[in-house]
């Protein structure tokens, strides 16, 4: 869908229900078109993937996490052996598993079902099918579902940061479920890591959206000479990482099977683009104060957005993690 077609979508349904019935207005749009019909990561195309959704990130970063959830779910059932979707059908990936109650998955003759809470449930209400984790007798198992007959829980997103990606808590009980690969199948695969990679360029193409206010702020007026240095430093910023994210996905194509530990590249990635969105962000609003954040609303929904966004992305723990791995097994710097 081209940027005038996806206004479109947001003006004619701006209306009904808010910023989420737009998003998935264009959410729709953008799957029935084809446009979210990505080459799989890993086939020589990662960075043409990776592309499209920085893209869509640009336009709206609710968007671009009901687009990823849904590239990335077309990409997990191909990957784990899964006969292809139906077209037309938008999938989701609700993989977390916060603190707390999760969901449970248990036999009942040859079959499975769910009960529970899954939190995080992006495109609650706007997806067709989704796959989900949960836990099973025999380990953590993911399943596909349909979404009828899931119970969206009212209230359980109240922020104003991707207020549009209709993220909820969904209530299962009993709900059929078709198995996924096997026990542990979900994170044990290469492509864990090289979708995890694939999230950061939604990251960064959100910060592209925020850096581009400063951009277009220097083009019409003159910003003095500290919003020109902001301006520099976001050049810098972004420039390198679109490099990180072309290096990846080089890496990724010719290593597809992850034989080189794309766990470690996965962490640094994310790492680095999470700091760029921050930094991002932090100057854009130094070099131009409160004006755009006041009087710009696709450019403060943007800066609430990709706020919540990156916190997938979790601070010190990732990092540790990653430093683990590092003191574990070495490393080529």
């Amino acid at each position: 869908m081209s940027r005038a077609a996806y206004l479109t979508a947001m003006d004619r349904y701006a209306g009904d229900g808010g910023p989420g019935s737009a998003v998935a207005a264009a959410f729709a749009d953008a799957v029935e078109s084809g446009r979210l019909s990505l080459p799989l990561p890993g086939g020589g195309r990662t960075r043409e993937r990776w592309a499209v959704l920085a893209d869509l990130a640009g336009e709206d970063l609710s968007l671009a996490r009901l687009a990823e959830g849904h590239a990335d779910a077309l990409a997990i059932l191909a990957e784990l052996g899964h006969a292809a979707p139906s077209a037309g059908r938008r999938w989701g990936v609700w993989a977390a598993q916060p603190p707390g109650p999760g969901l449970v998955a248990s036999r009942v003759g040859r079959s499975w079902r769910l009960d529970g809470i899954k939190q995080y449930c992006s495109g609650a209400h706007s997806c067709t099918d989704a796959l989900v984790t949960a836990t099973a007798p025999d380990g953590s198992r993911l399943f596909a579902v349909s979404t009828r007959g899931l119970v969206p829980v009212p209230g359980t997103w109240p922020a104003t940061g991707m207020a549009g990606s209709d993220t909820l808590d969904v209530r299962f009980a009993g709900i059929p479920a078709e198995p996924v690969g096997g026990p542990g199948g979900y994170v044990d695969r290469p492509g864990f890591a090289h979708g995890g990679a694939g999230v950061a360029a939604c990251w960064y193409g959100g910060a592209r959206g925020v850096g581009r206010t400063l951009l277009a702020a220097a083009a019409e007026r003159d910003i003095g000479p500290y919003a020109h240095a902001h301006l520099g430093a976001v050049d810098v910023a972004l420039s390198t990482a679109k490099t990180v994210l072309d290096v990846a996905a080089g890496q990724i194509d010719a290593d597809p099977d992850d034989r080189q530990d794309g766990g470690r590249r996965a962490l640094r990635v994310r790492a680095f683009v999470e700091a760029v969105s921050t930094e991002v962000m932090q100057r854009v609003g130094r070099a131009l104060g409160a004006g755009p954040l006041c009087h710009d609303e696709a450019h403060s929904r943007r800066v609430a957005d990709l706020t919540v966004y990156v916190r997938q992305h979790h601070a010190e723990r990732n990092l540790a993690e990653l430093g683990t791995l590092v003191a574990d097994s070495g490393t080529s710097w």
